[in-house]
Order: structure tokens, then C-alpha cells, then sequence
């Protein structure tokens, strides 16, 4: 007879439209095999594990699974930032002893690369304590920077096919407002997600394949001046007499009073100033070569929650990618991540993979320079090729309920806590100095 070990989830980081939908592919796929008992989710990621927080996904209504699918960001069983570094030996301890308590055998961690890498450091350590754990990551980011340059280890990450779809919209719909707004409002600057990864802005191409908006697009990694912006934005104003831009908010505009979160990341929705009011103050003070001046628009978290604009490609990839990191788990695959592969061809098709956790972890893809364009303010049309299949060509249809959308309303049902309390390392004690 098999040994049963409980599984459990948890996710890491900025949420995305499709993450649920991971989940979902998660709880799925643990039912079809019989090596797995119960599916925990480690309620707001690696801190409810250390806390002894699972909720009982296993337990919970098969409706409220379903509506995973359409349920975006991470209400149902949480995310969160919190690093396991190196010197917080008592909180890798922590997690072992939990997961021996709860009879785990399988853990999944949803995130990006610094999720691999604790998912790594993890599986590790159990092996050391005796704990037979088999740690399997699952791929999410909407700045699509998990990988290789060459798109061997995955092709594309979920959540980003969503934002980029968002962000597609989105300047459709800006156009409109800035055609019928100027000459009052001229110039329209947007500011989009991707610290140092330009996938999410160049992603606004796409609502101009044919280039006939008055678009400029400024990635972090073109290294534009905010001199040379201002000059190429009233090239545009010469010509079309108004302009709109998309910049990343990790276009180099000098101090933004940046806030960094735990891992270490610029959290520019918590900076003092945003690199788009910066901009249009430049913009401003220099002067436009038209009459009116310069504006911005600034989404925050809705780039990547915005489930009226989620890509079903997205969310079917998503999916899959949970189902296939339960099949590497329950089939003593741990240490590996599971990806998406890309087939060659004309057509789209792709195959589900998977690849070493310590190679994903220490990988970071940037944006390819190739398809950045000489000017340095737009994206080639080998991009466009790459980024079509994956928006799709499909509006999601949301199940609503008196008006309003329905999503996931899991009950509070949590497994009963075997060990004493415990408070997080980095929540009681700061860093060694170095």
C-alpha cells in the first residue's frame, strides 16, 4: 500500500491574473495520484509555513475550486515577500520541522527566481534532517524575466501574456483619449510595470502593430536620456501635433526616492515620486514644440489584476504548468521547476517541461536587444510574432452574480497546529552586519 504524504502550495511575490488558475491545476492534479494525501495552502506564502498556517484546500467546495480559474490575484490562500536568506538558519529549521509534523512530502512553491531558489534551499535541507520532500517550483511573473536569454529553459512565464494583454488595451484606449483631448493635453505619458525588464512596456506595441499611433516606447534596458526623450517627443509632436508614452518604471530619471522591499526589489508603487510625473515635468519645464503640456497616467497593481483582461492562452498555460509540477513531484521528480517549451513552426504549440531548480534560480532574462529598435523608443515586429500567440484572441467571459463578479471564497478551514508558536526570523532579528 502507498505511504500517502500531504502536499502543500504556496506563492511568493507580486500576484498575477492567472496564478489562481495554477493553483487550480495544483489541486487538480494531486487527486490523480495516490501517493498524495491532503493539499495545504501555506496561507500567505513561506510565512504560513513557518507560522503552521495550512489551509485545507482538499476540504474545500468543488464550485470554489473552479471559480479559481476566473479569480485573479492571491485573495484565495495569499502571497507574500518575505525572503528565506541565508543567515536565517532558524527559520529554515522551522519549515522542516513543520512539514515532518504535517506529514508534507510535497511542497510547490509559486514565484520567481528567488522562489526557486528557497524551494531549492529547502528540499536541501529536509534531505539533510532525514525528511524525504520532494520541492517542485511553478513559474509566475508578469515580468516574463525567468529564463535564459535564448528562451531554452522556458519560453514564457504565466501572468505575463495578461499584462501584456492589459497594456495592449490600455493604449488603445489612451489614443483615443489623447486624440480627442489635444491640443489642450498634447503629450500623454504611461508608466508600466518592469523595474529593469522592459516585456511589460514593449507590450504596448501591440495595440499598434501597423505603427500608426504617435507611440514611443521606453524600455529600461534601451538606456534612453530623459534629454534624448524629451528630443524624440517633440520629433513626434512636429509631425503628428500629440504623442503618447509608454515608460518603464525603471527608466532611468535619476532619484525617485526609491523603496525596496524585502527582497531587495524597487518597489516604485512606493516610491516618493514615479518616473512618469517625472517625465512629464521635464517635459513641461523644457517645453513642448506645441501648444498645451504634458500629462500622465500611472496604473498601479491593476496591471497584473485586471481579470477582465486576462489572456485564456494564459490561463490554460498556467494551468497546465501546476498540473505538470504535481506530476514532477508525485513522480520523485523534486528540484526542478515545470516550464513551457515553444515549438518551432508557424504554428502555436508548445510542450510542457521542466528544468534544474539551482539553474532557474541564478537565471534572469532581460528583455533581447535585438528587438529593441535603433532609436531606442520601440520594439521590432519579431517581438510582436513572439507576443501574439500568447494574448490570444479571445475576451474572458467573467461569471457574474447580481452584477458583480464571482470568485473564489475558500472556507477557513486550516489544519490543526502540532507545534508551539513560532515568529519569523527576520520579524524578531535584523541581519548579521557585513
Amino acid at each position: 500500500m502507498v505511504q500517502r504524504k500531504n502536499l502543500v502550495v504556496a506563492q511568493s511575490g507580486g500576484p498575477t491574473c492567472v496564478i489562481n488558475s495554477s493553483l487550480r491545476g495544483v489541486i487538480d492534479a494531486a487527486r490523480e495520484f495516490d501517493a498524495i494525501g491532503d493539499v495545504y495552502g501555506a496561507n500567505h506564502g513561506v510565512e504560513g509555513a513557518l507560522k503552521e498556517e495550512f489551509l485545507n484546500l482538499s476540504a474545500q467546495p468543488e464550485d470554489e475550486i473552479a471559480l479559481l480559474r476566473y479569480t485573479p490575484v492571491a485573495g484565495s490562500i495569499g502571497t507574500c515577500r518575505y525572503k528565506l536568506k541565508s543567515w536565517q538558519n532558524e527559520d529554515f529549521e522551522r519549515v522542516v520541522e513543520v512539514f515532518k509534523a504535517h506529514n508534507v512530502g510535497y511542497f510547490l512553491y509559486n514565484g520567481g527566481n528567488d522562489s526557486m531558489d528557497t524551494a531549492n534551499k529547502i528540499a536541501k535541507l529536509a534531505a539533510e534532517r532525514g525528511l524525504e520532500l520532494q520541492a517542485v517550483g511553478v513559474p509566475k511573473t508578469i515580468d516574463n524575466d525567468i529564463g535564459d536569454a535564448q528562451f531554452k529553459l522556458i519560453d514564457h512565464t504565466p501572468g505575463y501574456a495578461s499584462a501584456a494583454k492589459y497594456w495592449a488595451h490600455a493604449v488603445q484606449y489612451a489614443n483615443e483619449e489623447n486624440k480627442g483631448s489635444y491640443p489642450a493635453d498634447p503629450v500623454l505619458v504611461l508608466q508600466a510595470m518592469g523595474r529593469k525588464i522592459g516585456f511589460i512596456p514593449a507590450a504596448a506595441r501591440f495595440a499598434d502593430p501597423k505603427r500608426e499611433i504617435p507611440l514611443l516606447i521606453y524600455l529600461a534596458e534601451a538606456q534612453n536620456s530623459l534629454e534624448k526623450l524629451g528630443e524624440q517627443v517633440n520629433d513626434v509632436l512636429r509631425q503628428a501635433g500629440r504623442c503618447i508614452v509608454v515608460v518603464s518604471e525603471g527608466f532611468n530619471v535619476g532619484d525617485v526616492g526609491a523603496v525596496k522591499d524585502s527582497f531587495g526589489h524597487t518597489n516604485y508603487g512606493a516610491s516618493k515620486v514615479t518616473v512618469a510625473q517625472t517625465v512629464v515635468n521635464y517635459l513641461n519645464s523644457t517645453g513642448l514644440v506645441v501648444k498645451g503640456a504634458a500629462r500622465c497616467n500611472v496604473p498601479g497593481t491593476d496591471q497584473r489584476s485586471s481579470m477582465g483582461y486576462a489572456s485564456t492562452v494564459d490561463l490554460d498555460e498556467a494551468y497546465r504548468l501546476g498540473q505538470k509540477a504535481v506530476e514532477l513531484a508525485a513522480t520523485g521528480q523534486g528540484g526542478y521547476m515545470s516550464t513551457i517549451i515553444r515549438d518551432s513552426g508557424i504554428i502555436y504549440n508548445v510542450q510542457y517541461d521542466k528544468a534544474p531548480l539551482e539553474e532557474v534560480a541564478n537565471s534572469e532574462r532581460t528583455f533581447p536587444k535585438e528587438w529593441i529598435l535603433p532609436s531606442g523608443c520601440d520594439v521590432s515586429d519579431d517581438f510582436l510574432k513572439y507576443l501574439k500567440p500568447l494574448v490570444g484572441e479571445d475576451m474572458l467571459t467573467l461569471p457574474m452574480l447580481n452584477g458583480r463578479q464571482r470568485v473564489t471564497q475558500f472556507k477557513p478551514i486550516f489544519a490543526e497546529k502540532k507545534l508551539p508558536d513560532y515568529i519569523p526570523q527576520a520579524d524578531r532579528q535584523q541581519p548579521p552586519a557585513k
